[in-house]
């Protein structure tokens, strides 16, 4: 099987567990590794191009000309390359994973992609091989696909890197706390014995997972028109203002009816009795969406679960838990999140 933009491959995925598994509980071993946060990419190098493919197959290449630069210069040989397209910031030591700096890659503006392959370089984390020359390696066990891709990352240099593995379990559980704080999303374990499967979910992926106790601000109505679709969840800052940073979704179809009966007595209305509605920023991710919603009193909290948070919001869609009517709205404050310790970027890349 040929690989390649025009025959493109889809990315191998992994299946969401609570706890970093047992090397044993696979046949024939796990190997771990850091869980990047960023562009999944499949890299088709014929040996003197490089094509940047999204996990769902689109081409990302016109959007980090730095990093096709450094492919037709560094890679020794054509390959096809599984791995993450993340951006690096803070000052030396410090280094961190920066997302927010990574989505505005995406721009449609030619000048606007060379401005920020400048300012913002993006750089690649190899995870795997999946084609060398012209031997595709999907049959191949991980294990030796990893001995294959270590081999060919000694021709590499930044800014594409190899991410690092290791097949002790107690360091794979350390890496889930530590490097958190240079904004890695969890750790992946890897059956050791197992072919490289597309679109399917035979790795194993483990996320940071926390609660808040949050306001409610509003909610959306469900884009079929009926029923809720997502909560508007707030905070209150150091001077008392409450601040937008996110929302929860994810309901079944009855329950979005039966949050509207739920929410009804605390929808703020006019002087003529109309629902008021609120108004979320936009970004260019949704200028052509509806961003209105209809504002509730803000004295109803709910628990959620969530990942890790991106400046001052949930860095995903965080995951409604449960009503808290013994809380105060005003003691939810950003003061109540855990925050990872720092860790340098620099050293994940070791």
């Amino acid at each position: 099987m040929e690989l390649s933009p025009e025959s493109p491959v889809t990315p191998m995925l992994a299946k969401a567990i609570d706890a970093v598994p047992e090397p044993d509980s696979v046949a024939g071993g796990l190997s771990y590794e850091p869980k990047w946060d960023g562009f999944r990419a499949i890299i088709y190098f014929d040996g003197r191009e490089a094509q940047i493919g999204s996990r769902g197959s689109k081409m990302l290449t016109r959007y980090f000309p730095e990093l096709t630069d450094a492919f037709a210069r560094l890679l020794p040989t054509p390959c096809v390359l599984d791995g993450e397209i993340v951006v690096r910031s803070g000052t030396i030591g410090s280094e961190r994973l920066d997302w927010e700096a990574l989505s505005q890659r995406i721009h449609p503006a030619e000048s606007r992609i060379r401005l920020l392959a400048d300012t913002t370089p993006a750089m690649f984390v190899a995870f795997d091989l999946v084609a060398q020359g012209d031997d595709s390696l999907l049959d191949t066990p991980f294990a030796e696909r990893r001995a294959k891709l270590e081999d060919l990352a000694g021709a590499l240099g930044d800014p594409i890197h190899l991410t690092r593995t290791t097949t002790d379990v107690e360091l794979a559980r350390r890496w889930l706390v530590d490097f958190e704080g240079a904004g890695l999303d969890g750790v992946v374990a890897k059956p050791l014995a197992a072919a490289y499967a597309p679109g399917k979910r035979l790795m194993l992926k483990v996320k940071h997972h926390r609660t808040a106790d949050v306001v409610l601000l509003g909610y959306r109505v469900h884009k079929s028109g009926a029923g809720v679709g997502s909560l508007l969840l707030g905070l209150y800052d150091n001077e008392g203002n409450l601040r937008n940073v996110g929302g929860a979704s994810a309901f079944s179809n009855a329950r979005r009816l039966e949050l509207v009966d739920e929410l009804e007595p605390l929808v703020m209305r006019d002087d003529e009795g109309k629902a008021i509605a609120g108004e979320t920023d936009r970004s260019r991710f949704s200028s052509g969406k509806d961003v209105s919603y209809v504002r509730l009193d803000p004295t109803r909290v709910i628990e959620v679960r969530y990942d890790q948070m991106e400046g001052m919001r949930f860095r995903h869609t965080a995951q409604f838990f449960r009503w808290r009517p013994d809380r105060d709205a005003r003691s939810c404050t950003f003061d109540q999140l855990d925050r990872p310790i720092a860790y340098d970027l620099s050293e994940v890349l070791t």
